[in-house]
């Protein structure tokens, strides 16, 4: 839908979709950095349930983006869905303000993110493309500062939200602490719109074909039912583990049995491509139960097991919270990017990239690497305490190996599946993506720490037995992915050879 001389120059269009990203991202992380913690710690759920708890609504939470870009599409318009979901996402962190503590209120809260979550997240995205369409490098250009705005705003309330917790808790009561952090991610929303409002006619001239005109009423209430009726199942599925353990692996086998499907009745010229996009899949599914433990095994290990000063040459520089050290990834990942795209432009001037399958491959050796510097912090812990500095290095391992695999994800599907079924690939690498997720907290359950265990001494070699197995757990993916490299290059060359149109590019901003 983008027309030609537009009212408003693109830098003014990317910059209100800038904005309002970055404070989505303020209000999500600020959001998960808390969650699982406040499960445990408020509401007194177990460490293994708090875990599939969240697992299930991340699982959730990458799943609905395919149904929102469709509606997008096909029924509300881009922009207007866009705003419809952080509008959603306002509404949900709102009722995490409200000073309660009933289980089933939590789980509708994370339906209504969820369902925020669908709405917003592909659309955003989409916009960034329209605004750019058919430029080639503005496009690659803008999408790296979008993803700066996913990392800047994360950081920020990833560190910001736990302060205020304590700070609020220790003044005015613990109740209320919690959900005033929570609080303040709704603000965030409430602020992004508001400098959504007064820079909207930047994006007027933007948009799909239904935002040309207003939507039908049909269409209307038919986004407004389904999305009701999303909460809904998400809370059922949160509150059930039996019923979130069946969804997840359907999701699983169905998406195995759909590749599997399309290898089989697509053409000869196309398979290979399909083939090698099968192969990388599962690899990143694998990457995703390593990134899930940020969120749930590594937080709550850095509740029990880490000092929280962070000293130099005997003298304390300064303190976290433990939820605080989670804002590591963001800030590695924005120090590492640009030194990597560097790598990558001057070993491709000499022809010596490397293929996507072996940056795959060293993914991995960093992400095992950086699970076994915990064991190692281990073997120098005080009173069952590692220093925080291991934590730093560790998550700096492992925020590499997510530049390298995750950030190939999307990459991947653009560069081997046909033009023709991108949007469909596309949505379901994010259901497998969400899959994984689920079974990363199935994962960290392996270090679940009873409630009587409360001395340091002894929760340390269960989350470090958890670790080192992680650690192992890399070596193999690392193996089994270097033992497919011939195979992924005859697939890639016969997909060159094979000349199949590919999905125009894509961006992965959340990495």
């Amino acid at each position: 839908m983008a027309i030609q001389n537009p009212p408003v120059s693109q830098t003014k269009s990317f910059s209100t979709v800038f904005l309002i990203e970055m404070w989505e991202r303020f209000g999500f992380y600020g959001m998960q950095v808390l969650m699982v913690t406040y499960m445990v710690k408020k509401l007194g759920f177990a460490e293994s349930d708090s875990n599939l708890v969240w697992g299930a609504a991340a699982a959730l939470i990458y799943a609905t983006p395919a149904i929102g870009g469709w509606i997008g599409d096909k029924f509300l318009g881009t922009r207007r869905t866009m705003l419809s979901g952080a509008v959603v996402l306002m509404i949900g962190y709102a009722l995490l303000w409200v000073p309660t503590d009933n289980a089933l209120f939590l789980y509708v809260a994370l339906g209504v993110i969820v369902l925020g979550n669908g709405l917003f997240k592909p659309n955003a995205g989409n916009l960034v493309r329209k605004i750019y369409e058919g430029d080639a490098v503005k496009i690659d250009s803008a999408f790296t500062i979008y993803y700066m705005a996913v990392n800047v705003g994360s950081t920020i309330s990833m560190l910001l939200t736990p302060w205020i917790r304590d700070y609020v808790g220790e003044h005015y009561g613990d109740a209320l602490g919690w959900h005033t952090a929570f609080g303040v991610c709704s603000i965030g929303l409430i602020l992004g719109l508001v400098n959504y409002y007064f820079m909207r006619h930047t994006l007027a001239h933007i948009g799909s074909v239904p935002d040309e005109t207003r939507p039908p009423m049909k269409n209307v209430v038919g986004v407004i039912v389904g999305g009701l009726v999303i909460i809904g199942v998400s809370a059922a599925i949160l509150q059930n583990q039996t019923i979130a353990k069946m969804c997840v692996y359907a999701a699983g086998v169905l998406i195995l049995f759909i590749f599997a499907h399309l290898i089989r009745s697509v053409e000869q010229s196309e398979r290979a491509g399909l083939i090698a996009a099968l192969v990388l899949t599962i690899q990143t599914i694998f990457f995703f139960i390593f990134y899930q433990q940020m969120s749930t095994s590594l937080n709550l290990f850095a509740q029990r097991n880490v000092d929280l000063s962070f000293g130099l040459f005997g003298f304390e520089i300064f303190r976290w919270i433990p939820e605080q050290f989670q804002s590591l990834n963001a800030i590695w990942i924005v120090i590492l990017s640009p030194i990597l795209v560097w790598m990558y432009n001057a070993l491709g001037k000499h022809g010596k990239d490397f293929p996507v399958a072996a940056k795959f491959a060293l993914g991995f050796v960093a992400v095992a690497a950086g699970f076994f510097m915990y064991g190692l912090g281990a073997h120098t812990a005080v009173d069952g305490k590692i220093s925080s500095w291991y934590m730093v290095w560790g998550y700096g391992l492992y925020s590499l190996g997510e530049i390298l695999v995750s950030g190939l994800g999307l990459a991947m599907i653009a560069r081997y599946v046909p033009a023709r079924m991108g949007g469909f690939m596309m949505g379901a690498y994010y259901v497998a993506v969400g899959v994984s997720q689920y079974l990363g907290s199935v994962v960290a359950n392996y270090a679940a720490i009873p409630s009587d265990i409360t001395d340091p001494l002894q929760s340390l070699p269960i989350y470090t037995s958890l670790f080192n197995k992680l650690g192992f757990v890399g070596i193999g993916c690392t193996v089994l992915a270097v033992a497919m490299l011939p195979l992924m290059r005859k697939l890639s060359l016969d997909h060159a050879l094979a000349d199949v149109q590919p999905v125009p590019p894509v961006h992965n901003e959340d990495l």
